[in-house]
């Protein structure tokens, strides 16, 4: 089959997370294939939902998920544990720096975690 320019939808980074967000209450797709022995999710604002915090509750999984600012009611979550996602975003924005890992150069998958290696060593041992 034929995949032509009309069956290709582009999404947005917004509707890919909202996307993400309703796989978690139906059951369906990444987020719901979370393993059993998963704890806490830490999440952005963009997160932050009665429906989703629920539905992880349901599942005896801590919703660490900053609350938005115009929320009335402000659930707690635990600061140092969301500190530790931006430490993780900035790996990964680091990692985005180097070329051949941002573009995916490389076609086989041991290739590539081996570039992934070479440059998380190299952004370890030269950090400032």
């Amino acid at each position: 089959m034929k995949i032509r320019r009309e069956h290709v939808v582009p999404l947005s980074r917004q509707a890919q997370e909202i996307l993400q967000a309703v796989s978690v209450l139906t059951g369906k797709g990444p987020l719901a294939d979370l393993p059993d022995e998963t704890e806490e999710v830490i999440g952005d604002r963009g997160y932050d939902s009665n429906r989703i915090r629920l539905s992880l509750a349901e599942r005896n999984i801590t919703a660490c998920i900053l609350p938005r600012k115009n929320r009335k009611s402000k659930p707690p979550y635990n600061w140092n544990l969301y500190k530790k996602r931006h430490l993780i975003e900035n790996m990964f924005a680091k990692l985005k720096d180097w070329r051949r890992v941002a573009t995916r150069y490389d076609r086989c998958a041991h290739t590539f975690m081996s570039a992934i290696h070479i440059a998380a060593s190299f952004i370890f041992y030269l950090k400032e």
